[in-house]
């Protein structure tokens, strides 16, 4: 295929800014088609992002001649249906993150991309801006030597500034999203050490609802031992004071420390011979560099930058952490 021609199933607020312009932004990628089920929000997007059709139906969008790819940006709840619907019709796939709402979902994908032999991405597209790959360069040089530890913490309020507002806030609702603001923020975080360490030996941790403010627990923590002996031990909590918010990754090595924000732009890099910051920009549509990489891959032009495979490990170690 010259062109990816691309529909989504699911075109809310994460496809406004992150994800949706970039798919007319990258070679060989035009977006085609649109579907919410709301029409009136549907034909506006359409209308406001010039896409030259809109649907309120996903099985009219998946009867669209002219597209060959699927972008399915809907709460965790409905990915897999989803994506079987798409891969039954002979689509290409792309999902969101979390992929599904737990590692059994997961898997019920993964064997559906493996019968029906298309090609499935997920969104971790940290994996492909440029911050979190100098971070990698930095691992891959042993800048900081050996790594002993990575720590991470995310504590924020009961309504995190780093979730965006929406009229009905599907992401502390269980059913709809596997569990709460962890199920949103953590994968960013948990696929990124899966990219920069490997394969996990062992993982374990537990949550619980201490504010019991909403359905959802607030509270989880976990570890992670991989084979190459990296210990990382993480803690979410999303019910602290608007005074002791955090987002802070810190790896330490045998010659140094890198710090980083998961939802910031600065990489801190502390060596035996001194400390030093460096300040990114985020490209404007943050998604658009794993987008180039997802449209060289369906184009058969390069590797799956993230398989559903490696979300499957994502999804058993958050299984874990959230007791599953």
């Amino acid at each position: 295929m010259s062109t990816i021609n691309w529909g989504i199933i699911g075109c809310g607020n994460v496809t406004e800014v992150k994800s949706g312009p970039a798919f007319n932004k990258v070679p060989n990628s035009k977006l085609s088609a649109v579907m919410r089920r709301d029409a009136a929000k549907a034909a506006d997007y359409a209308q406001r992002h010039n896409v030259g059709k809109w649907y309120s139906d996903a099985d009219e969008l998946l009867n669209d001649p002219e597209l060959n790819a699927i972008y399915i940006a809907t709460p965790p709840a409905s990915h897999l249906s989803y994506a079987l619907d798409a891969l039954k019709k002979g689509f290409n796939v792309y999902v969101e993150k979390p992929v599904t709402r737990n590692a059994a979902e997961a898997q019920q994908m993964a064997d559906a991309v493996k019968q029906r032999g298309q090609k499935l991405t997920v969104a971790h597209y940290r994996r492909a801006v440029p911050m979190f790959l100098h971070v990698k360069g930095l691992l891959d040089s042993r800048t900081i030597g050996d790594i002993r530890t990575v720590q991470i913490r995310m504590w924020q309020s009961r309504k995190p500034a780093l979730v965006a507002e929406v009229e009905s806030n599907w992401r502390i609702q269980p059913e709809l999203s596997g569990g709460g603001y962890f199920h949103d923020l953590a994968p960013h975080q948990l696929d990124l050490m899966l990219y920069y360490f490997g394969e996990p030996e062992y993982y374990s941790g537990f949550s619980l609802n201490q504010s019991e403010s909403t359905p959802s627990d607030d509270h989880v923590t976990g570890q992670i031992l991989f084979k190459n002996k990296v210990v990382v031990n993480g803690s979410w909590c999303f019910n602290v004071a608007e005074s002791e918010t955090t987002d802070t990754c810190e790896i330490i090595g045998t010659k140094g420390k890198i710090t980083f924000p998961f939802f910031g732009k600065y990489v801190t890099l502390k060596t035996e011979t001194g400390e030093e910051t460096t300040e990114f920009t985020h490209p404007q549509h943050i998604q658009q560099p794993m987008i180039e990489k997802i449209v060289n891959y369906f184009k058969g032009e390069g590797p799956n930058p993230c398989s559903i495979e490696e979300a499957i490990v994502l999804m058993k170690i958050m299984d874990s952490f959230t007791g599953k």
